[in-house]
């Protein structure tokens, strides 16, 4: 089982383990997926069976129904005046996900056209999800899932990173990984490779080429991989002697501070405290790069860039002040 079907099994299994409750059928919302109309002779064929129904699941905050609209309505041609019912309390998000793939793991299976539909709404509430993660929820291929982020006519929000069904969190542009895994080089060149592709996103086999190549005194990433429009942050290395104590040197080495986190092994041992490293080292430019950049700046663009760095700065404070009072708290 990969760690997205985990996911999927621990959302509603957490459902599953509650006992069921009887509730009004008329207290309930119809299903909010991406089936189209009931099969009324479904229904009529689950109104005939003797017995009772496995309980429908439903988002408890909305009361809408998640998985089980042909059970309940063949409760409502029985009669029936309460129905057994599981909760979930995640997301309305995280519920249409847990819809699509009930739909597609059993009963009546979703058409092409409602599949794509599903990974359509998928791409815009879930955009870190790889596209493989999405096809395994909606009973569609990675390579169709692409197509459709690629083709999407709404916009889909964009994340540098994506979520694989194994869990492991990885950039979109493996440029991005491969430069930060030379600068985690540089900012402990004691790491394993294994940890380094960790924290950097990328696969073992790539941080081993990195580091081949900053050692062979070549840039970290191959020529001609940067993609159209991607401008990487300036990152030199240069080889040096092994004798000297550090087996890699950039032209923006981390200080002191940042060195000292990604030692820290409670930070690389979660997933939060890697994306707080990852993000620490992508913004360790120096003083001429920033000056680089801001006279490179068109007019037009200033408005923007500021009122982003504006931004980035609150949220940075806002970090600090939180870190600062959980401090104060644990004294």
């Amino acid at each position: 089982m990969t760690s997205r079907e985990a996911w999927l099994d621990g959302h509603g299994g957490a459902a599953a383990k509650e006992p069921p409750t009887r509730i009004p059928v008329g207290s309930l919302l119809p299903a909010d997926s991406a089936r189209g109309a009931l099969d009324d002779k479904h229904v009529q064929m689950l109104t005939a069976l003797e017995g009772d129904f496995e309980p429908v699941l439903v988002h408890r905050p909305t009361l809408r129904v998640i998985d089980g609209m042909h059970r309940l309505s063949a409760e409502v041609l029985r009669g029936r005046q309460e129905i057994a019912v599981r909760f979930f309390d995640g997301s309305e998000a995280d519920a249409y996900v847990l819809s699509a793939r009930a739909n597609v793991r059993h009963g009546l299976p979703l058409t092409l056209d409602e599949r794509r539909t599903a990974a359509s709404r998928i791409l815009r509430s879930h955009p870190h999800w790889s596209d493989r993660s999405i096809a395994e929820c909606v009973g569609l291929s990675g390579k169709t899932v692409g197509r459709l982020r690629r083709c999407a006519t709404e916009e889909i929000p964009q994340s540098p990173t994506r979520t694989g069904r194994d869990g492991t969190v990885r950039p979109v542009s493996s440029e991005q990984g491969r430069l930060l895994a030379a600068r985690l080089m540089a900012a402990d060149p004691g790491a394993s490779l294994r940890e380094l592709a960790r924290l950097a996103g990328v696969s073992t086999a790539t941080v081993r080429d990195v580091r081949d190549r900053v050692l062979r005194g070549d840039d970290p990433v191959p020529a001609g991989r940067p993609a159209a429009g991607e401008e990487p942050a300036p990152l030199t290395p240069a080889r040096v002697p092994q004798s000297a104590g550090a087996a890699y040197r950039c032209d923006v080495p981390a200080t002191d501070t940042v060195r000292r986190l990604v030692k820290d092994p409670s930070l690389k041992g979660s997933e939060p405290g890697r994306l707080l490293l990852r993000t620490l080292l992508a913004t360790e430019l120096s003083e001429q790069q920033w000056r680089e950049i801001a006279a490179a700046l068109p007019d037009h663009c200033a408005p923007l860039v500021r009122a982003a760095a504006a931004r980035r700065a609150a949220d940075w404070a806002a970090l600090a002040g939180a870190v600062s009072r959980g401090a104060s708290g644990a004294a």
